[in-house]
């Protein structure tokens, strides 16, 4: 059966075909890097967010950016068509946390290293990162730090003040310091740290906010994720 020479060239390609077997250990790579730069995150995280959703994050950021890499590496056109194509690309949701960007940056790294053909490099940076990250969690923890994580969502009409949350949390016998406060004219969410002795006083805090405000909503978390 006669082949078109184009169709040919571009699915039987001998330097393509020889490349491949590494092209594919880079991924597999790049995956178990992100695996365990995901768990490092949840386990010496501090971010106020669900960090066991956003770790979800890395595999397909790391995997993409080995991908990226690995094609545009040896052209430079593709190089100047990768920055062009990125120039329209815009991200809606917002980083609110320094920690998250720092991680997504250090996902984004390793992709980089490995679609360059740096594995080992890249290996051992992860692992002086990840010790450093340890070392820090480690000596740097406030032992009488409040226990949970805290977030108020209040929509308009019913739009609860950070002074009136405040003053419920002491209502209900909770220690609270305010991480973060962000407000709109539709919203107001506010997140902080709490110390609550016993699951009855976060109980009586949530019946005292929606007795304040029908519409508002209340995550709690911990270190291993959502509580109540």
């Amino acid at each position: 059966m006669h082949i078109d020479p184009s169709l040919r060239e571009l699915f039987y390609n001998p330097a393509v075909l020889s490349s491949l077997p590494g092209f594919v250990l880079s991924l597999v790579l790049a995956a178990l890097l992100a695996l365990v730069l995901g768990q490092a995150y949840i386990h010496f995280g501090q971010s106020l967010s669900n960090r066991r959703v956003f770790a979800r994050n890395f595999l397909l950021l790391t995997v993409t950016t080995t991908l990226i890499i690995s094609i545009v590496k040896s052209s430079l056109a593709l190089s100047l068509g990768l920055v062009g194509a990125l120039s329209i690309v815009r991200f809606r949701a917002a980083i609110k946390e320094p920690e998250e960007l720092a991680f997504l940056f250090l996902a984004i790294g390793i992709g980089l290293g490995l679609g360059a053909g740096q594995p080992l490099v890249t290996g051992v940076a992860l692992v002086v990162i990840l010790l450093l990250v340890a070392l820090r969690s480690r000596f740097h923890r406030v032992p009488d730090q409040p226990n949970y994580h805290l977030t108020v969502t209040c929509p308009a009409p019913d739009k609860l003040s950070a002074g009136q949350i405040l003053e419920a949390l002491s209502a209900a016998g909770a220690r609270a310091r305010l991480r973060r406060l962000d407000e709109t004219p539709e919203c107001l969410e506010a997140a902080f740290h709490v110390d609550f002795q016993d699951v009855g006083k976060l109980e009586k805090f949530s019946q005292r906010l929606r007795a304040l405000s029908a519409g508002v909503r209340v995550s709690c978390l911990d270190d291993q994720g959502l509580v109540a």
